[in-house]
């Protein structure tokens, strides 16, 4: 700090710095409008720059030397401190001003060489004894490094700053000084536990690895992605440099905290170094963090990903930025969720969402090779497939499908968007096209201008053959497809009926005759699982009574046939044998029978009833039956 009035020896009159030792002025030294009165003696025996002035100086019949330094690090109030250390006066180092007094000592030639014990080896002892073993003084010299940054980088301090940063975070954050975590009145200023005021001895231990997020978010850009490198060149975790990077970008990028379900920061220790919010530029800024970002996967980073794409169309990025982040989404878009993947039109398309967008991270998702890990891999994981494998196929088609049925509603969606997002996916990812049926139902709702023809390429991308019973039975009656549609619908559905009727038909001979030849366990479970999908138990229940009925009753008829064929040829044997004018009834009570009186001109023709009455009744049964059992599954 830039010390005022008598007691630091120097007084301020406008732009003009005088220093009150009583004698007039022999040098003037002129920084950024600032003019310093001042005297040759103390500048000359401790700065070799002014030093090689004055010796240039001698040569010029002038009382006065003028000095103009351009480009001074620190500006006025650093060069108020180096002054005040030629003139002998008491000056205060702190991590605020030891890299700019450090800068500023360098550019002056402030060496030993001009005195043992210059300001020059002053700032640099200070800063390797004090500012690099706390915590709070790097963030704090790193921040204030910002106006002379390529001159300390020059002098190797903003390395150090960094190395000593990445060094902290793999260390106990208690070990850094006062304040690190807040914990109220129960740490003192040493970092001890205090107890009715006094102090234990005890520090405290933080358990939690995102203690440092809050105290880098303050960094430029600049630095930030430096500090970034330097912790993954020394092997720190992925996941908690993800975790800082989602950090730093949602205190920076406003618009990335909507979509990450309200995680904000926490307020941790800045409040005591009194830091400056970072000025950043952010497209600058979102360019330089998906650089920075690891090539891991993971649900909350999947989200981050998608909530960063939305901003980055906001800001009009580079088409190369982009086109990464759409690559590490595709990478891992089986982990994404719906509402993270509705993003708006922000051109001036008439469409709601970005379809190209997602249709891009579709084709990522298919055609790259994904090796990625997660950030806590478990043991199954270690082994990821290159290529997408049929689970993430499967889970990225339910996805999709009810994005396009999210997106169907939009009045302004043209059908060729719809039919690309459909088949971006290939056949095999489908096991059931129920959601692409539904997706395109709602579309036809939306726009019920569509011709029949339009309608009849876009039903083209559903397999009827994948549609479940439910969908083909509401299909079939609904009006909103076209004619030919709803035919091929009914034919299928017809399909699926008899192919489950068949297969429970012969789920039931395989239970009632075991021992056949021919193996029925598959068929057996596969029509359970039909059975049990479609909601059919009731009916096969009654199909199997009503099958043991129909043999009981074919036996029964097979017997009374017999027993009548027998009957009539003994019939046939007594009436050779006896005389035409024997009476029935007579031979009836031969053969050991009892007719019921009837009409004797109605017995011939009862007989032939009796006849043909067996097997036509049976006829008539089987047919009533299967016209009730197809009844029942249609």
């Amino acid at each position: 700090m830039a010390p005022t009035g008598k007691l630091s020896g120097f007084r301020r009159e406008g732009t003009d710095w005088f220093c009150n030792g009583g004698l007039p002025s022999d040098i003037t030294v002129s920084i950024e409008g600032v003019t310093f009165h001042l005297h040759k003696f103390p500048l000359v025996s401790k700065s070799g720059k002014i030093a090689k002035a004055h010796d240039e100086f001698k040569d010029i019949d002038m009382k006065t030397l003028k000095m103009v330094l351009e480009d001074f690090p620190g500006g006025p109030d650093t060069f108020l401190i180096a002054a005040k250390f030629c003139y002998g006066y008491r000056v205060e180092l702190t991590a605020r001003n030891v890299v700019l007094v450090h800068c500023a000592a360098e550019y002056l030639e402030m060496t030993d060489e001009f005195g043992e014990g210059n300001l020059l080896s002053k700032s640099e002892s200070f800063f390797h004894k004090n500012t690099l073993r706390s915590w709070k003084d790097c963030i704090l010299a790193l921040q204030s490094s910002e106006p002379v940054l390529p001159r300390a980088e020059k002098l190797q301090l903003v390395g150090k700053c960094l190395n000593a940063l990445s060094m902290m975070v793999c260390t106990d954050p208690s070990l850094f000084g006062w304040p690190m975590k807040m914990y109220g009145s129960f740490q003192s200023p040493g970092g001890s536990i205090l107890w009715n005021g006094i102090n234990t001895g005890a520090r405290i231990r933080s358990s939690e690895s995102d203690w440092w997020f809050e105290d880098i978010s303050y960094l430029s850009v600049s630095l930030f992605e430096r500090l970034i490198k330097t912790m993954q060149a020394r092997g720190i975790r992925p996941e908690n440099l993800a975790g800082a990077i989602m950090y730093y970008s949602r205190k920076h990028l406003p618009g990335l905290g909507r979509w990450q379900g309200g995680q904000g920061g926490k307020t941790r220790t800045v409040a005591s170094f009194s830091l400056t919010p970072a000025t950043v530029d952010q497209r600058v800024l979102l360019e330089s963090i998906e650089k920075l970002l690891p090539d891991k996967k993971g649900k909350s980073y999947c989200r981050f990903l998608l909530g960063l794409l939305r901003v980055a169309l906001i800001l009009n990025v580079t088409q190369t930025c982009k086109d990464s982040l759409e690559r590490r989404i595709g990478m891992q878009l089986e982990l994404a969720t719906l509402d993270s993947l509705l993003i708006p039109t922000y051109s001036d398309s008439d469409a709601l969402y970005n379809t190209e967008c997602i249709e891009q991270i579709v084709h990522y998702f298919i055609s790259t090779e994904s090796n990625l890990t997660a950030f806590s891999p478990s043991s199954r994981d270690q082994q990821t497939p290159a290529s997408p494998s049929s689970e993430s196929l499967r889970k990225v088609s339910k996805l999709m499908d009810s994005y396009i049925a999210e997106i169907a509603s939009d009045v302004n969606l043209k059908p060729g968007k719809i039919r690309r997002l459909a088949d971006a996916l290939p056949e095999s990812s489908r096991l059931l096209h129920d959601g692409l049926y539904r997706a395109l139902d709602i579309y036809f709702k939306a726009h019920p201008w569509l011709s029949d023809r339009e309608k009849e390429e876009l039903c083209n991308i559903i397999d009827y053959q994948k549609l479940s019973i439910h969908a083909c039975a509401h299909a079939s009656q609904n009006d909103r497809l076209p004619l030919r549609v709803v035919l091929q619908v009914l034919f299928f559905e017809q399909l699926h009926l008899r192919t489950a009727l068949a297969g429970c038909l012969n789920a039931l001979d395989g239970e009632i005759a075991p021992a056949a030849p021919v193996p029925v366990t598959g068929l057996v479970e596969t029509a359970g699982e039909i059975v049990q999908r479609d909601g059919w138990v009731t009916v096969v229940r009654e199909n199997q009574v009503l099958k043991v009925d129909m043999d009981r009753m074919s036996s029964r008829v097979g017997e009374l046939e017999e027993e009548f064929s027998k009957i009539k040829q003994e019939m046939k044997s007594v009436a050779k044998s006896h005389s035409s004018r024997s009476s029935p009834r007579l031979v009836a009570r031969k053969i050991g029978c009892k007719l019921v009186p009837r009409p004797s001109d109605a017995q011939p023709e009862s007989l032939n009833r009796t006849g043909s009455t067996p097997r036509a009744s049976i006829e008539w049964a089987r047919r009533s039956l299967k016209s009730k059992n197809s009844e029942s599954f249609t």
